[in-house]
C-alpha cells in the first residue's frame, strides 16, 4: 500500500496500572484511561489525580501518550468540579482528553490549550456533516461511531482531510446501542450510560412478542448482545482509509487481556506498513490469544455492512472463550469429546454449554487427559446435566495467562528510536531551513537569517553536534545533509530552538499531526464564560408568571394528528416509521390550517443519507426537529426553523450557548437530568432557549441492529429481509415480565421503548415559575381517544386546573401499567 503521510496509532486501554503496563509493553502508542470523576467506565479502577504525574513520565519516558476519557455528560453544578480536573490534568502532562459533553469541549480549548481535544464517540459522529459541525469546536482527533463500515469511512475522506485525524474501534466489546444515544439503564434503573453507569441491558435475555403471541426462537434469548468486535483483518485497508488511530475497547477487562490484543494488532499494524500478507502474519496462536483473554464470539461487526445474521448470536450475553469441541459420551467425573485439540492440556479451564440457562453451566478445571476423556476433579461436575452434543469451550489457559503477565513484569525495555534524516539548506541573508527527508511537512526555519560567518562557520559537524541533542526523546540522529550556500552562521540557541521545535513537529507527526491553533483569551475564566450566557438577551416579548405556556405534541400516527388538532394543539411535532408519508401529513394539517407541523429527522444520518434530509425539506414543513449533528447545517441553510431534540445531549449552559449559535430556535433538555439539574440549567441560561417532555415513552435502545430482521427473517439486510418491521407488531419482554415496543425507523434502525409511560407532570409548577414555557407530550401506539385524553390532561395541567400529583395518580390509575416519575425524579 501507498505509505500513509501520518503513521497510524495503536491506542490501548488501562482501566489500571497493570493494565498501562501491559499496553506500554506490548506495542501501544498511546493509552486511555479514566479518573474516578466523570469518565464512561466507572466500574473500572481507574486512576487517581495523584497518579497523573508518575504515570505520565511512565508512558513518555517509553515514548507513549496518555489520554483522559472525560467521556460524560457534565452537569451545570458539575462545571467548576470539571474545570478543576481538566487544569490538573494539563499540569501533569496529560496529551489529550476524549470529550462527549460539548460544554466541556468548549473548556478545555478556552481554559487548558495545552490538552489536545479528542471528540468521543459518545459525540455520535456518524458522518462528514456531523463531523464538519462538530469540527468548530476545534478538536483535534474525532472517535467515529462503532456503526460505520468501511465503504461509510471512505466518504469521510481522511486522506484530504489530514488536519482532523480519525480514530475507529477496530477490537472489543460493542454496545448494541449506538454511544451517546442509549438511555436504558438511565430509564429502567437510573444508571445513566451517558454517565459512565451503564448496567449492561443489552446483556440480558429477551424474549419476542409477535403480534401479542410469544415467537419460539430456539435457543436464542440474548437478542441484543452482539458478538464482540474483531477487525484485525480490515487493519491494511483502514490504513489505506486514512485513519490515524486505532482503538481498543477495553477498560474493564484484565491486563492480559490488554497484553494479547495489544501485541496482536501491534503486529498486524507493523506487517500492514511494511506491505506484507495478513494472512501470513496474522496465526491461529494470534486468534487464540483474541478467543481467550476475552470473546462473546468475533465478529467483524460493521466494517462490511450490516449483516443482522450474525452480528447478533443471540445464545449468551457473556465471555465464552475458545471453541474446543463437542461431547461425545458421559462418565463419572469425566467427559469424551469428539476430538480432543492439540492445545488442550491439564489445568486447562474449560465450560460445557447450556444454552437453555447460560448462568447454569458445567465447568471445571482438566485434571487428567486420556485419549478423547477429560478428567475432572472428583464431584467437580454434576455429569448428569452434561449431555452429548453439548459445546465445549475453553474458559482458561494458566500457561497462556502467565506469558502474557511476563509480558509486563518487571522493566519493560525502552523503544527503539526512530531515525531523523534532516536536511539544512540556507544562504546569508536568508533563513536556515531544516527539513526531515521524505517528510516535507515536518520543517521548521529560523527565526533570523543567517549571516556571513567570520570564523567558525556551520559545518556538518557542528550541526550533527548540536542536532544529534535527542536525549529524552523518541528519536535518535540519522544522516544529515547540508547544502549551505558559503560560510554562514546562526546563533547555537536559535539552533537548539530549531532542534526543539523539529522534535516536536516530528512527534505531533507520527502522533496525528499538530494540534489545529485556536485563538484563545489568557483572562478566559469559566466565570467568564458562564456569565456570557447568562446575560445573552432573552426574547424581544419579557417573560412573566403569566406568561403562556405551550404545549407540543410529538405524534407518530395519523389519528394522533387529528387527535392533536381537535384538543386545540397549536404546534405539533411528527415523526413517522415511513418518512414518506411526511408530505401527505404536512398537506393535511396546512390544509386544515389550525396548527402548525414540524417533522422530525431520523436519530442518526450516514453519508448518503442526506435524501432523508430532501425528502423532508420537499414537505415544507413549518419546522424541523432535530436529532443529529448533521442535519443541523442542511435545514439551518434551508432556512426552515429548527429545533434541537433529546438526542443532542443538552445538559449544561455552555452546550445550550454553542447549539443556540448554530440556528436552534429552542433545546429539549436532555433525558440524563433530574429535576434538580433541570432548575440548574434553567437558571444558567435563558429559559426561553428550552422545552422539556413531560410524558413519554423513554427510547432506551437505539440500535444499528434490526431484531425484525435478525429473528423474524433470514435475510441480511433491507435488501433481503422482506421488511418483516412493516407487517408485525413486536415487543421484546425483559426478565420481569415487562414488554417493551420496537420501532423500526426510515433507516431500519431499531428503538426500544420503554413500556411504561413516565410523567413529569408533579415538577410542572416549579419549572413554570422558572420560566420555562415550552412543554411536550409525546406519544406511541395510543389511539385517537387516548391520545386525546393524555392531550386534554397536560393542557389542564398547564392551565392550571388539574395539579402535578393529582395527574400523576389519575395517570397511573387508568393506565394498565402504570406510569413512573420517570428520570426528572
Amino acid at each position: 500500500m501507498p505509505r500513509p503521510i501520518h503513521l497510524p496509532e495503536l491506542l490501548s486501554p488501562a482501566g489500571n496500572w497493570e493494565c498501562a503496563r501491559a499496553a506500554v509493553a506490548n506495542g501501544a502508542d498511546a493509552i486511555y484511561f479514566g479518573l474516578p470523576r466523570f469518565n464512561a467506565r466507572m466500574r473500572a479502577d481507574n486512576f487517581t489525580p495523584a497518579d497523573l504525574p508518575e504515570l505520565m513520565r511512565f508512558l513518555h519516558s517509553h515514548g507513549v501518550k496518555g489520554y483522559c476519557a472525560f467521556n460524560v455528560l457534565i452537569f451545570t453544578g458539575e462545571l467548576a468540579d470539571a474545570e478543576q480536573q481538566l487544569r490538573e490534568l494539563e499540569n501533569a502532562g496529560v496529551d489529550a482528553v476524549i470529550i462527549q459533553d460539548i460544554g466541556l469541549a468548549r473548556m478545555v480549548k478556552a481554559l487548558t490549550p495545552k490538552l489536545r481535544l479528542h471528540a468521543s464517540t459518545q459525540m455520535t459522529i456518524t458522518s462528514p456533516e456531523g463531523l464538519e459541525l462538530a469540527n468548530t469546536l476545534g478538536i483535534d482527533q474525532a472517535v467515529l461511531s462503532r456503526e460505520l463500515s468501511l465503504r461509510e469511512l471512505e466518504r469521510f475522506r481522511a486522506n484530504e482531510s489530514p488536519q482532523v485525524p480519525l480514530e475507529v474501534f477496530v477490537h472489543g466489546a460493542l454496545c448494541v446501542a449506538y454511544s451517546g444515544q442509549c438511555l436504558t439503564s438511565e430509564s429502567l434503573g437510573r444508571r445513566s450510560a451517558n454517565r459512565g453507569e451503564c448496567a449492561q441491558a443489552c446483556r440480558m435475555p429477551y424474549e419476542m412478542i409477535v403480534d401479542g403471541e410469544l415467537r419460539d426462537l430456539g435457543d436464542k434469548r440474548y437478542l441484543l448482545s452482539p458478538q464482540d468486535l474483531a477487525a484485525v483483518s480490515e487493519i491494511p485497508r483502514l490504513i489505506e482509509l486514512g485513519i490515524r488511530s486505532f482503538k481498543i475497547e477495553g477498560r474493564l477487562k484484565t491486563p492480559e487481556y490488554v497484553a494479547a490484543v495489544t501485541r496482536v494488532y501491534r503486529k498486524a499494524m507493523d506487517a500492514a506498513l511494511a506491505d506484507q500478507d495478513l494472512s501470513q502474519i496474522i496465526t491461529e496462536e494470534d486468534r487464540y490469544e483474541l478467543e481467550m483473554t476475552f470473546s462473546r464470539g468475533l465478529f467483524s461487526g460493521w466494517m462490511h455492512g450490516v449483516n443482522h445474521q450474525k452480528l447478533v448470536g443471540a445464545m449468551y450475553g457473556k465471555k465464552r472463550g475458545y471453541f474446543v469441541g463437542t461431547v461425545s459420551a458421559v462418565d463419572r467425573d469425566s467427559v469424551q469429546l469428539e476430538e480432543v485439540p492439540d492445545h488442550l492440556k491439564n489445568g486447562d479451564g474449560v465450560v460445557f454449554e447450556n444454552l437453555s440457562n447460560t448462568n447454569d453451566e458445567q465447568g471445571g478445571r482438566i485434571y487428567g487427559i486420556r485419549g478423547q476423556w477429560l478428567d475432572f476433579q472428583r464431584g467437580r461436575l454434576r455429569t448428569d446435566f452434561i449431555r452429548p452434543g453439548m459445546r465445549v469451550f475453553k474458559t482458561g489457559d494458566q500457561v497462556l495467562e502467565q506469558k502474557l503477565r511476563q509480558s509486563f513484569q518487571g522493566d519493560i525495555p525502552l523503544r527503539k528510536k526512530a531515525k531523523l534524516d534532516l536536511v539544512v539548506t540556507g544562504k546569508a541573508g536568508e533563513p536556515l531551513v531544516i527539513s526531515v527527508k521524505g517528510q516535507e511537512m515536518v520543517k521548521v526555519t529560523s527565526g533570523m537569517p543567517l549571516e556571513v560567518a567570520t570564523k567558525r562557520p556551520l559545518s556538518l559537524e557542528s550541526l550533527k553536534e548540536q542536532l544529534g541533542r535527542l536525549g529524552g526523546t523518541g528519536f535518535e540522529l540519522g544522516e544529515v545533509e547540508a547544502r549551505l550556500e558559503g560560510d554562514v552562521i546562526v546563533p547555537v540557541s536559535e539552533l537548539n530552538r530549531m532542534r526543539r521545535a523539529l522534535v516536536e513537529a516530528a512527534a505531533s507527526l507520527a502522533n496525528l499531526g499538530e494540534p489545529q491553533s485556536v485563538a484563545v483569551s489568557p483572562t478566559t475564566t469559566l466565570s467568564a464564560m458562564l456569565e456570557h450566557v447568562s446575560q445573552t438577551p432573552n426574547n424581544p416579548e419579557p417573560q412573566s408568571p403569566t406568561t403562556s405556556t405551550n404545549l407540543l405534541v410529538l405524534c407518530r400516527s395519523f389519528d394522533q394528528i387529528e387527535a392533536a388538532i381537535e384538543s386545540g394543539v397549536k404546534q405539533l411535532y411528527v415523526d413517522f416509521e415511513d418518512i414518506r408519508q411526511y408530505g401527505e401529513a404536512v398537506k393535511r394539517v396546512k390544509e386544515d390550517g389550525r396548527a402548525e407541523i414540524w417533522l422530525a429527522t431520523p436519530r442518526i444520518q450516514k453519508s448518503g443519507e442526506a435524501g432523508f434530509f430532501k425528502l423532508i425539506e420537499r414537505s415544507e414543513p413549518h419546522g424541523v426537529l432535530i436529532r443529529n449533528l448533521g442535519a443541523i447545517a442542511y435545514f439551518r441553510d434551508a432556512g426552515i426553523p429548527i429545533t434541537g431534540d433529546f438526542s443532542l445531549n443538552v445538559a449544561n449552559p455552555l452546550t445550550a450557548e454553542f447549539l443556540k449559535q448554530t440556528g436552534l430556535q429552542r433545546l429539549t433538555i436532555s433525558y440524563d437530568l433530574n429535576i434538580e439539574q433541570v432548575m440548574d440549567l434553567l437558571a444558567g441560561a435563558p429559559p426561553e432557549w428550552f422545552e422539556i417532555t413531560l410524558h413519554q415513552h423513554m427510547p432506551m435502545f437505539h440500535m444499528e441492529h434490526c431484531a425484525f430482521a435478525a429473528f423474524l427473517s433470514t435475510g441480511t439486510d433491507f435488501t433481503n429481509c422482506g421488511r418483516p418491521c412493516e407487517h408485525h407488531k413486536v415487543r421484546l419482554r425483559d426478565r420481569v415480565g415487562m414488554e417493551h415496543p420496537l420501532k423500526a425507523d426510515v433507516g431500519c434502525r431499531n428503538t426500544l421503548f420503554n413500556a411504561v409511560p413516565q410523567t413529569g407532570a408533579q415538577f410542572f409548577t416549579g419549572l413554570k415559575q422558572s420560566g420555562l414555557r415550552s412543554f411536550r407530550v409525546e406519544l406511541l401506539e395510543q389511539d385517537k381517544e387516548e391520545s386525546k385524553r393524555i392531550i386534554q390532561t397536560y393542557q389542564a395541567l398547564l392551565r392550571g386546573t388539574r395539579g402535578g400529583e393529582d395527574i400523576w395518580r389519575d395517570l397511573k390509575a387508568q393506565s394498565q401499567l402504570g406510569v413512573t416519575r420517570g428520570t426528572m425524579a
